[in-house]
C-alpha cells in the first residue's frame, strides 16, 4: 500500500463532505451524545466549502489509497484584531481531521496535520486553533498544541 497526499478539489468535495459528517457523527456517539435529527448538514457544508475554497480561506489535504480517500484535514483562515501573541491577527482554524478506521495508527493524521499547519504558516497565520475531540487530543499534544484555558463559547 502506498499512501499519497493531495489537495482537496471540487471533484472530491462530495466524498469529503460525507467523511466530515461521518467524523462528526463518530465524535457525537463516542461522547454519548445523540446526533441531532433533521439537520441538513450536507447542504450547509457544500455551501461553506465551495465558497471558502473559491476565495482561498479554506484548504484541505487528503490521504489517498489509490482512488480512495482515507484521510482528511481542513484549515479555515480567519482574521481578527492583532494581539500580543498573534500580531498578524490571522488564525488557522483546524477541522475535518479524520482517518478511516482501517488506516489509523499509520502516521496519516500526523502527515495531514503537518500539511495544513504549513498552509496556515504560509497564509501568514500567527496561531492555529482547534476544538479537539477526545480521540484527537493525543495527536495534537504530541504535535505541540497547548491547552488554552481561556477558551469559552456562547451558542447563539
Amino acid at each position: 500500500m502506498e499512501i499519497k497526499y493531495k489537495k482537496l478539489s471540487e471533484s472530491e468535495l462530495e466524498t469529503f463532505i460525507d467523511m466530515r459528517i461521518n467524523q462528526l457523527t463518530e465524535e457525537y456517539t463516542s461522547e454519548d451524545r445523540e446526533v441531532p435529527k433533521g439537520v441538513d448538514l450536507k447542504s450547509a457544508l457544500f455551501d461553506y466549502y465551495h465558497r471558502h475554497m473559491a476565495d482561498g480561506t479554506f484548504v484541505s489535504w487528503l490521504a489517498m489509497d489509490g482512488d480512495k480517500i482515507i484521510g482528511t484535514s481542513g484549515m479555515s483562515f480567519v482574521e481578527k484584531p492583532p494581539y500580543f501573541t498573534c500580531t498578524s491577527g490571522k488564525l488557522g482554524l483546524l477541522s475535518s481531521m479524520y482517518t478511516n478506521p482501517d488506516y489509523r495508527r499509520m502516521g496519516i493524521a500526523k502527515e495531514l496535520l503537518d500539511r495544513v499547519v504549513n498552509e496556515a504558516r504560509n497564509y501568514g497565520c500567527g496561531a492555529v486553533h482547534i476544538t479537539a475531540s477526545d480521540m484527537g487530543v493525543k495527536l495534537y499534544t504530541a504535535y505541540g498544541f497547548k491547552h488554552n484555558g481561556n477558551f469559552m463559547m456562547y451558542n447563539l
